[in-house]
């Protein structure tokens, strides 16, 4: 039974190895024109391009530029300060006491000379009154001295008196008149501690500031009013020495409101010559007249700083690059052209650039720099282009 089956399969085996040749070749007629057709169509390719020179296409972008401006190195540059009264006064006692009234109040507007505060002391009236009455007393005395002086006088005339006691006795006289003037002094320094319980205004003004209030005690020279003068205004600044080499005394100086951007001309009143603070700048402060301000306002003045002359391009134009800060510069042909730059200084929207490849009049790219590279054709667009697409995208983009 086995061996009909062995037998059985043999056969099987040998009638598909009958097929083997058959199916093979069918395959290869298959196969053999595809890959006919695959190189007649590369070959083709090949020819094509062999035959027919290659076509670039260039489409010019549209570009923005501006020229390298050359200035002549003078720069405004801005100081902010508040403005202030050119005539201001703190004022106080030079005695002490106890503040009896204070007839000014805070925005009151006083006159020169006026009263605005009145102080008690118990001490002033008294010490007067002393003095006035000393100084009576030695008069008394001086006026019985000259007559005794004169009785002796006579009686030494006439030989019944010595001498000696004729001067012992203008002796006395002397003493008691510069005990006289020694009174009249001191009475008068009393009356004028005594005029000093009264607060007087030292010129015409506004008054800004009450630091006391009546019946506190007021040390001699404490603070107790504050007062300035309703013209005039002026604005202190704190600048480097370097700036002060170029103004002087009595130069106009712009100043700008902080708020409004309102703009005043101000005239240079003090100049510092140093610093003793722990500051390296100095005080500069400028007077302004009739501007219609108000004491506190934030002002700016504007100090001229010159500088010898630099060429300047806008900041949009300088781009970083592999091979570090880069322009594109428009040749004469329309081209952009890469040019390596070194910025010393970024004012505002202006670069201040180094000595180099550029030069004032070069044209350099400031809108439409993503679609550019080193070789490109460029279209410089005019004003009348900018403004008639009614956009302010870059253009190419």
């Amino acid at each position: 039974m086995f061996r009909d089956v062995i037998i059985a399969r043999r056969r099987i085996n040998d009638d598909y190895r009958h097929y083997y040749p058959r199916v093979f070749a069918l395959l290869l007629l298959l196969v053999l024109p595809l890959a006919c057709s695959e190189q007649t169509e590369a070959a083709v390719e090949a020819e094509i391009q062999q035959s027919e020179p290659a076509v670039i296409t260039t489409v010019a972008v549209p570009v923005r530029v501006m020229e390298v401006q050359s200035d002549g190195g003078e720069q405004l540059l801005r100081f902010a300060g508040v403005a202030r009264p050119r005539q201001r006064a703190t004022l106080s006692f030079q005695v002490g006491g106890s503040i009896e009234t204070r007839v000014a109040q805070i925005g009151h507007l006083v006159e020169e000379n006026e009263i605005v505060a009145r102080l008690y002391n118990p001490q002033l009236e008294p010490a007067m009154a002393a003095a006035a009455a000393r100084l009576e007393q030695l008069r008394s005395d001086a006026e019985q001295a000259e007559r005794d002086l004169a009785r002796l006088e006579q009686l030494f005339e006439r030989g019944l008196l010595a001498s000696q006691d004729v001067e012992q006795q203008r002796t006395a006289l002397k003493s008691v008149r510069a005990a006289i003037d020694n009174a009249r002094a001191n009475l008068a320094q009393t009356r004028q501690l005594s005029e000093e319980s009264e607060l007087r205004a030292p010129f015409s003004g506004r008054i800004e500031q009450v630091l006391l209030e009546p019946g506190e005690f007021a040390q001699p020279g404490q603070p107790v009013l504050r007062m300035s003068a309703v013209d005039g205004l002026e604005v202190e600044v704190q600048v480097p020495p370097r700036f002060l080499r170029d103004i002087a005394l009595g130069d106009s100086l712009t100043v700008w409101n902080g708020l409004s951007d309102e703009q005043f001309t101000g005239l240079i009143t003090e100049i510092g010559e140093g610093s003793s603070g722990g500051t390296a700048l100095y005080p500069l402060v400028v007077s302004l007249q009739e501007t219609g301000l108000r004491s506190g306002e934030a002002l700016e003045v504007g100090v001229p700083r010159r500088e010898d002359s630099a060429l300047h391009i806008p900041l949009n134009a300088v781009m970083r690059s592999a091979q570090g800060l880069t322009v594109f510069k428009v040749t004469d042909d329309d081209r952009a052209q890469r040019v390596a730059v070194n910025v010393k200084r970024i004012t505002g929207d202006q670069v201040q650039l180094e000595p180099g490849s550029l030069q004032a009049g070069d044209r350099v790219v400031y809108a439409g720099l993503t679609r550019l590279a080193d070789g490109d054709r460029v279209t410089v667009l005019t004003n009348s282009e900018n403004n008639s697409g009614g956009s302010d995208r870059e253009p190419g983009q």
